[in-house]
């Protein structure tokens, strides 16, 4: 009889904690998927290198740089894609050693401040490589020749700023008053049927850039 009672104590005092039990445990699980959705919400947005370097992003999909020569662009710090960013945009093209050709002429055609007070520009930016084309005379010419090298590179400027989009089959009034053509898809894309872009949709603070391996030249 004793046993009975003891065995019939013992199943009213497991019965009484086992609700107790699973209320702590779903109450734990709540909390623990309240807290991992609270994370994933609050998470900020990041970007791998695979996704920023190399010609595998499809620009079509995905609104960040694209092309063969953004992987040699650094990940981290002013000259970075996020750096670049923060900055407008001839500050921008100064903190990226491809580019330190471009940033030179722009300084001697006395730019900086137009490029940088524009608001919702797209600037095509040769890279240094680009301008070696250029024979070594011709280039120490018009670097010395303000009316022209200013010519030269607002042709490079469009007033509006452009996505991948637009670049499939556009035609843009450029700041020097002429037009520029382009057309491509995904991530290749050719300005003026000459110059390729290396790297696309790279954003500043006011413009959009597509790096570009030729220089663009204005009609006479």
């Amino acid at each position: 009889m004793n046993t009975r009672i003891r065995r019939t104590a013992g199943f009213l005092a497991a019965a009484a904690v086992l609700p107790l039990a699973l209320t702590a445990c779903s109450s734990g699980s709540d909390d623990a998927g309240k807290s991992g959705s609270s994370d994933k919400a609050s998470a900020p947005a990041t970007r791998s290198s695979d996704d920023v370097g190399g010609s595998t992003t499809s620009a079509g999909s995905v609104d960040q740089p694209f092309g063969p020569a953004c992987s040699a662009v650094p990940k981290n710090g002013a000259g970075s894609f996020d750096g670049m960013a923060k900055d407008p945009v001839a500050t921008a093209a100064s903190n990226n050693p491809a580019l330190s050709t471009l940033v030179t002429a722009v300084k001697k055609a006395g730019l900086v401040d137009t490029l940088n007070n524009a608001q919702n520009i797209t600037v095509f930016a040769p890279t240094n490589d680009a301008f070696d084309k250029i024979p070594k005379a011709t280039l120490d010419k018009v670097l010395n020749d303000k009316a022209q090298l200013t010519k030269i590179l607002t042709y490079h400027v469009v007033g509006r700023k452009l996505t991948p989009r637009d670049l499939e089959n556009g035609s843009f009034d450029t700041l020097e008053k002429s037009k520029v053509m382009s057309s491509g898809s995904g991530d290749s894309y050719v300005v003026n049927d000459s110059a390729k872009v290396v790297c696309g949709n790279v954003k500043t603070a006011n413009a959009n850039v597509y790096i570009i391996d030729t220089v663009l030249m204005p009609g006479s």
